[in-house]
């Protein structure tokens, strides 16, 4: 278990239990007591959970783990759903990207491209243009000068690291995108995209409905589910792109229109 999944572990059992003994976790983990020290302080100096005598303790404000802990989860399935999405990206082109582990890899697989980087456009035009509510990848990707980042304003949710509320809602009415690419927690071919946070589901339909073509990314456990907050019906997606892992419940999206990408 490399470093970063022992983090995720570590914040996890956190969060269901409340409380940590450094022995018990050097235990449940298969690592010597030392390791499990300096991922815990590591942890504090970020501000994700408090130090004790012996452990740690969850922090008594109420917030989800950050994109960078929850990414090793189903990592090489989303790089390659990132990729896949990437590689429908034109020059000039704007794109819409909301918040997640997903997104995040599309933003990462669209920056990296050499077509795009090595070959600057007219008078220092920008390759291409993203549109995003989403902290992290505003921030990952602003030190890119090929691409042109503009962000929403408005409110940031600590679960998501996405901008919601009426400043987003502004911005986003003044936006024209060629294509969004729209990250869920959950993907059903009855009910569509639809995400946990009501505030979230909120920006990412107004995201969707300014573009052209409206992309979903989502790891194959998202598919067949439903969340609180619907973003967008089935019908209103253009493209889903997901991995292999259940071949049964994509087809059942592509029984009701919308083109699918496996990958």
């Amino acid at each position: 278990m490399d470093r970063y999944a022992r983090h995720n572990t570590l914040l996890e059992l956190l969060a269901e239990r409340g409380r940590l003994d450094v022995d018990d976790a050097a235990a449940e983990l298969a690592v010597s007591a030392a390791t499990v020290r300096r991922d815990l302080d590591h942890l504090a100096e970020q501000q994700l959970l408090t130090r004790t005598r012996g452990g740690a303790a969850a922090h008594s404000v109420s917030y989800g783990l950050p994109p960078r802990y929850k990414s090793v989860g189903r990592s090489a399935e989303k790089q390659r759903i990132g990729g896949a999405a990437a590689a429908l990206v034109r020059r000039r082109m704007v794109i819409g990207l909301n918040g997640g582990t997903t997104t995040a890899e599309v933003a990462r697989a669209v920056a990296t491209r050499a077509d795009l980087a090595d070959a600057p456009g007219r008078g220092g035009e920008p390759a291409v243009t993203l549109v995003t509510n989403a902290l992290n990848i505003a921030h990952e990707l602003a030190v890119r000068p090929h691409i042109k980042i503009v962000t929403t304003g408005g409110v940031a949710m600590p679960q998501s690291y996405e901008l919601v509320g009426p400043l987003a809602r502004h911005i986003l009415g003044e936006v024209s995108l060629d294509i969004a690419f729209i990250g869920a927690d959950a993907v059903d071919p009855e009910a569509g995209a639809s995400a946990h946070s009501e505030h979230e589901a909120s920006i990412n339909a107004l995201l969707a409905a300014r573009a052209r073509r409206l992309v979903v990314v989502a790891d194959s456990s998202k598919l067949g589910t439903a969340a609180f907050a619907r973003i967008c019906p089935t019908d209103a997606i253009d493209t889903l792109i997901t991995d292999t892992g259940a071949p049964d419940r994509a087809s059942l999206f592509e029984e009701r229109g919308v083109s699918v990408v496996q990958v």
